[in-house]
């Protein structure tokens, strides 16, 4: 038993109730990080993703409510002036954001959600959410390799290659912002490592509030 399901085990065993958390995943464009994101939604039962707003225009493969939750403008001005956002951008002209309702019930209920935003996002929601968000940026090993695997996909011309890796520098840059970084060298690994922080982040003592219960009957308990 590794490290991992010896910790999720104890908590599963003693049955203490916990804070769900905001976990943040950041990453330049080929680096791993939407790979990672659907290697943990498959596996961690615990977990769900965060469904943007957006008032792009649904594609025929889109189903509203899972792909997106498409809105008109008007409808998503009214969201952001009412602070119903965590956080919220504008992309080529089309507006972004994260429903805050739907984050904070699910923490509340001990449910872990995952964030699939960019370092702006991440600056933005970690002065809504504070504690309860941990965010993870995930590393190519190089320039280079990065490079590499945006060739490898064969999905993008050499000029948007080009602007992906200009991109990637400038993202790269904001790495001191996020509380831990993955090297992405081997996928297997980088996922180890993606689930060790999760682990050590459920066990923490400010996210854990059936403690108080925990530890008040362990105290009257007669030997």
């Amino acid at each position: 038993m590794d490290n991992v399901t010896r910790h999720t085990t104890e908590a599963e065993r003693f049955s203490i109730a916990r804070r769900g958390l905001m976990l943040v995943l950041s990453s330049p464009s080929g680096a791993g990080k939407s790979t990672i994101a659907r290697n943990l939604l498959e596996n961690d039962p615990a977990f769900c993703l965060s469904v943007s707003v957006t008032t792009r225009t649904r594609r025929s493969s889109e189903i509203d409510g899972q792909h997106y939750h498409f809105r008109s403008v008007r409808d998503f001005e009214v969201m952001r002036d009412r602070d119903e956002l965590l956080e919220w951008a504008e992309v080529h002209g089309n507006f972004y954001g994260t429903p805050r309702a739907q984050a904070e019930e699910a923490i509340t209920n001990g449910q872990d959600m995952l964030f699939d935003i960019d370092w702006q996002g991440a600056q933005q929601m970690k002065q809504t959410v504070g504690a309860d968000m941990v965010s993870i940026f995930i590393l190519p090993p190089s320039i280079g390799e990065l490079n590499a695997r945006l060739k490898r996909r064969a999905e993008d011309s050499d000029a948007v290659i080009e602007t992906r890796l200009k991109n990637a520098r400038a993202e790269i840059a904001h790495w001191r912002e996020y509380d831990y970084i993955v090297i992405n060298d081997d996928l297997d690994n980088a996922f180890r490592e993606v689930k060790s922080i999760i682990a050590a982040e459920r066990l923490r003592r400010d996210r854990r509030p059936g403690l108080f219960d925990f530890i008040s009957d362990m105290l009257e308990e007669d030997v």
